[in-house]
């Protein structure tokens, strides 16, 4: 099969596979073959025209991005706050008890009697 490297020999190999008379499944692949490639020109072709339109939601979407990582940020120092605030109460808790009950807590002890 000849390399067809410029649409010139487009038209001959055609005319070459019409008098060789190839079978149907062959002639069916070419058509599928085809018929993708000017798909797949045309798909290129609207993505080249429509390039210069979607530049410019690109920096809309970071934008957003960077406004949603923002949020995502204060929620977390938020969840800190509110977690730190949670062990400050237990800690104050657990000093009501110990002051309760004399003071003085057998667990917490720092040296032997």
């Amino acid at each position: 099969m000849p390399e067809m490297e410029t649409m010139q020999e487009l038209i001959p190999f055609a005319k070459e596979m019409m008098t060789q008379k190839p079978n149907g499944k062959l002639a069916k692949l070419y058509m599928v073959g085809s018929v993708l490639a000017f798909f797949g020109v045309m798909i290129g072709l609207v993505e080249t025209v429509c390039s210069p339109f979607t530049a410019r939601v690109w920096p809309r979407k970071k934008e957003e991005e960077e406004k949603a990582a923002a949020a995502q940020a204060v929620a977390q120092r938020a969840s800190k706050i509110q977690a730190q605030k949670q062990r400050e109460l237990i800690l104050e808790k657990a000093k009501l008890q110990q002051q309760a009950m004399g003071g003085r807590i057998l667990t917490n002890r720092l040296h032997a009697s």
